[in-house]
């Protein structure tokens, strides 16, 4: 539970529901996974779709996203920029088409979306589930469509392994309590920011919330023996990741200590 997990942490979806596409970005890396995601909602023919993370500012993917037009809106989960750098060029290619945010420097013709905000676009009924943590403005939107509904977690919950909390932007008290909100949605899929899609969003967060716990179990125990920075607690608690990727559990670490308390020279 508190090794360094790279697997899927609840059971891979075996296939998306009908009214889902995934287009992924060209982007591999440590940080993205396989790509950025970029979901495409439709509720049937003709109806316009509503398109979630656009994704960097890659030719390619942008024209395939437009492809998939018309589209009512696109959604940002969060405003890192691989989910956003190609939210200007696309909103062009979709003819002017809405691109809306928590934060409002990530809007382009749209207004923020508030907590609890509900949008019917096309048939879709969308609700933004405030999810700060990952980052202050992260967002996760329950989309139902019929009778099947289906959670977009951005980086909240990704579909391999763990995600970062982006210290100063993240924190950590905030992640866990949209954990807590994330995993009262037992049994309906996650479509995360990267990685596979998940059968169950509760269960997810749920492993979530206990690899977190644990993992500050091990940053305390870590500080009782007298490491006093980021670096040492990195050194002791995350020894079994790779040292590239130290710099963002350093990230987590931050968050961990203000977190619990620890002044941080």
């Amino acid at each position: 539970m508190t090794g360094h997990i790279t697997a899927a942490v609840a059971a891979l979806a075996d296939q998306l529901p009908g009214w889902v596409s995934l287009l992924r970005a060209p982007n591999p890396g440590p940080m993205t996974l396989d790509g950025t995601n970029t979901w495409v909602l439709r509720s049937g023919p003709g109806e316009p779709a509503v398109v979630v993370d656009p994704g960097p500012a890659h030719d390619g993917h942008l024209a395939a996203i437009a492809a998939h037009g018309p589209v009512a809106a696109v959604l940002i989960t969060h405003g890192h920029p691989d989910h956003t750098e190609g939210s200007p060029r696309l909103r062009e290619l979709l003819g002017g088409a809405p691109v809306r945010a928590v934060d409002p420097a990530h809007c382009h013709g749209g207004a923020p979306l508030g907590p609890g905000a509900a949008l019917d676009e096309g048939g879709l009924a969308v609700t933004v589930l405030p999810a700060p943590g990952h980052t202050a403005d992260s967002a996760c939107f329950l989309v139902g469509c019929g009778d099947e509904r289906v959670v977009l977690t951005g980086d909240t919950i990704l579909g391999r392994g763990t995600t970062v909390v982006a210290h100063p932007d993240g924190h950590l008290g905030d992640y866990l309590a949209s954990l807590e909100l994330l995993s009262t949605y037992r049994g309906v899929p996650a479509l995360p920011g990267h990685g596979p899609a998940l059968t169950d969003c509760g269960v997810a967060a749920e492993f979530y919330l206990a690899h977190r716990r644990a993992r500050l179990d091990q940053v305390r125990q870590a500080v009782a023996e007298g490491a006093t920075t980021a670096g040492e607690v990195v050194a002791k608690v995350y020894a079994d990741v790779d040292r590239s990727l130290w710099w963002a559990a350093e990230w987590s670490v931050r968050a961990q200590l203000e977190y619990l308390g620890v002044e941080q020279p």
